[in-house]
């Protein structure tokens, strides 16, 4: 097991956690983690645009001129692609770029994730991560005391002090333990994490 130090919220350190290596001693898949951060960026797409093809562009039901004796080239329409006002050639039409992974390999992928950060030494545990009020400075000086700029700070259910405390800070972004995913652990390189939090994992993965 891994033992990484426990911090309270001056900064200061208070003792040490194991981690259990089922959820943060995992052996890193690349591979699924690489996947699982283009299926997420992918299901965020919207998939609605769309551009007329030449079919659906109004007007052109004529030619513009005969066929034949003009000097002109043959022309069909004057809602063809090469017209001012024609038609898109291949236009895009809505469509679903959702992508699916198996229950297994999301786990695999997210165990790897949270095993890197341990890896990097990336990763905080605060002992009683809570605020009596909503406070912006006071998360942030938690912060400061930590020496952390950018984080994903994962917390319990109901802990909404100190989400609401955290959501105006720049490159700062908070998550329950149940919500927690693989591009937000790249992408806030450094991971925050409640003891309580610790334990409902925990619960959850091994």
């Amino acid at each position: 097991m891994a033992n990484v130090s426990l911090y309270n919220m001056e900064g200061k350190e208070v003792g040490t956690i194991e981690l259990k290596d089922e959820i943060f001693g995992v052996e890193v898949n690349e591979h699924l983690v690489h996947k699982a951060v283009v299926a997420q960026l992918a299901n965020k797409r919207q998939g609605t645009q769309k551009a007329r093809t030449r079919s659906e562009v109004s007007g052109g039901g004529r030619k513009p001129w005969r066929q034949k004796g003009t000097g002109h080239a043959r022309q069909g329409s004057i809602r063809a692609p090469q017209w001012k006002g024609g038609g898109v050639v291949f236009a895009p039409v809505p469509r679903d770029y959702s992508q699916k992974m198996n229950r297994k390999e999301r786990r695999i992928a997210l165990l790897s994730a949270l095993s890197s950060r341990v890896a990097d030494n990336k990763i905080f545990v605060i002992e009683d991560l809570k605020m009596d009020e909503i406070k912006t400075k006071k998360f942030a000086e938690v912060l400061d005391n930590l020496k952390i700029d950018k984080a994903l700070v994962v917390l319990e259910e109901g802990n909404k002090n100190v989400m609401l405390s955290a959501r105006n800070i720049p490159n700062v972004k908070t998550a329950g333990a149940n919500t927690i995913n693989v591009y937000d652990i790249l992408k806030y390189n450094t991971l925050v994490l409640s003891k309580d939090v610790i334990s409902q994992l925990e619960e959850v993965y091994v």
